[in-house]
């Protein structure tokens, strides 16, 4: 049987087809960095016609491929793999494609001597779509590792049993569709304790500290699950929450867990100034994970939500100084992007200059928005439109229109005007200034 080989694809990562699982099954090197993989992905065409399947670029080795049992040669630079299509399919069709694959990832790995995991690039070490937010997908990872290590992934460890050569499999499964950037794993010898808070599960782990001092640093995590719970109008979106705390600065969410560094800690506990990245990794399980932007061009809705949510939590600890403070700090990042001649809507599509730049807006200037939302609509309807919003989105897509639709709900006022100014790029923005001048 022959080879089907493409021609070079123009088409972006996620066009035309949305995948529905990720099957994998890696073999991590913790010493090198390194992966060896394979992997089946379960998608149905949303177009007719297509020539091909493209995916996020990486720095992989495909060593074989099959589209729907068929031989494929997949064609790969920075920032597209693509596959050929043996044959024209028709919108709706199924389609698995299964690939072997090794190779060193070039971002999304972090690792010490013992210890291995992940950050945001999960297609990296994986074929996957990284910024195609809206394709939420089932998705499975079967690990193989030495014997007496420990893992972590996205959802549930279903199953274990012994591998090859003393290694051993450890099988994970997701609770409900993610997106890609969202997938995840972590090997290693960790500390570790857990305690409950309602129905849900808290787990941390350290190769950096023992158990006592584990507790002691998650101190306050229950307390954030009752918080956000509360004005989320959800519990806990899942039945168990891993925190792993590791050497450096790592902030970084995954769907159902956290990799949070030593360094982001406060020196001090209990200290308002430094206490942030438990609470705001931990929101994303609503706002983020739960709800999730449909595009890049609506990233403000996972990340200016969870920097004012940070803000809040603050301000329900601490008290309203400390809310006002978090808030000045977003501020002053976006007053100093302004000063610089870069300010533009939250829904912004074009290029940012830096990636700092680019927080500035979507994160600060997101955080703004939602503190002057909340004091134009009042309290009652700031939050009740917060949780009618989450509700009503919880494991989908969203975009600035849904928020805009739950706050007009709740506070039965059009909010057009304000939305336009602030996220759409119509008009002269109002900054938090204006209406609390004792933040600055």
């Amino acid at each position: 049987m022959s080879l089907v080989k493409p021609a070079f694809s123009s088409s972006i990562p996620g066009s035309g087809f949305e995948v529905k699982k990720y099957t994998l099954k890696v073999k991590p090197d913790i010493m090198n960095g390194t992966i060896l993989g394979s992997e089946t992905i379960l998608l149905h065409m949303t177009d007719n016609h297509a020539n091909s399947i493209v995916f996020s670029g990486n720095a992989l080795v495909i060593d074989r491929a099959t589209l729907d049992g068929i031989p494929v040669i997949p064609v790969s630079d920075a920032d597209r793999i693509v596959f050929p299509m043996p044959r024209t399919l028709a919108k709706n069709s199924p389609v698995t494609i299964e690939l072997t694959y090794h190779g060193r990832p070039e971002r999304g790995f972090a690792r010490s001597v013992t210890t291995l995991y992940t950050s945001y690039f999960a297609c990296d070490w994986m074929v996957c779509l990284q910024d195609k937010f809206s394709n939420k997908a089932a998705f499975s990872l079967a690990l193989q590792v030495p014997a007496g290590m420990q893992t972590v992934s996205i959802g549930k460890l279903v199953s274990k049993r012994a591998g090859p050569e003393g290694s051993e499999i450890q099988s994970w499964e997701a609770p409900r569709p993610y997106s890609s950037y969202l997938y995840g794993f972590a090997v290693g010898q960790f500390a570790r304790t857990s305690e409950n808070v309602g129905s849900a599960k808290l787990t941390y782990l350290s190769d950096t500290v023992d158990k006592i001092i584990l507790k002691r640093q998650f101190a306050a995590t229950p307390e954030m699950v009752r918080f956000l719970s509360d004005k989320a109008g959800l519990p806990l979106p899942v039945t168990e929450y891993t925190q792993l705390l590791v050497s450096g600065n790592e902030a970084q969410e995954a769907a159902t867990y956290s990799v949070i560094g030593t360094d982001e800690l406060p020196k001090n506990q209990n200290d308002p100034a430094e206490e942030w990245v438990i609470v705001h990794e931990l929101t994303h399980e609503w706002w983020g994970n739960l709800v999730t932007c449909e595009t890049l061009n609506d990233f403000w809705l996972n990340e200016g939500i969870t920097t004012f949510m940070t803000a809040a939590w603050k301000e329900y600890r601490y008290g309203h100084a400390a809310y006002d403070a978090e808030l000045a700090v977003s501020q002053r990042r976006w007053d100093t992007v302004k000063s610089e001649g870069f300010d533009k809507p939250l829904t912004w599509s074009g290029p940012y200059p830096s990636l700092s730049i680019r927080r500035a807006i979507q994160y600060n200037k997101g955080a703004i928005f939602m503190a002057y939302l909340r004091d134009t609509l009042g309290d009652a309807a700031f939050w009740k439109g917060l949780r009618n919003y989450t509700r009503a989105h919880a494991g989908g897509t969203v975009t600035s229109i849904d928020l805009e639709r739950a706050m007009e709900a709740a506070s039965g006022k059009n909010l057009h005007n304000i939305f336009a100014q602030w996220v759409f790029g119509k008009g002269d923005n109002t900054t938090r200034q204006s209406i609390h001048p004792e933040t600055e």
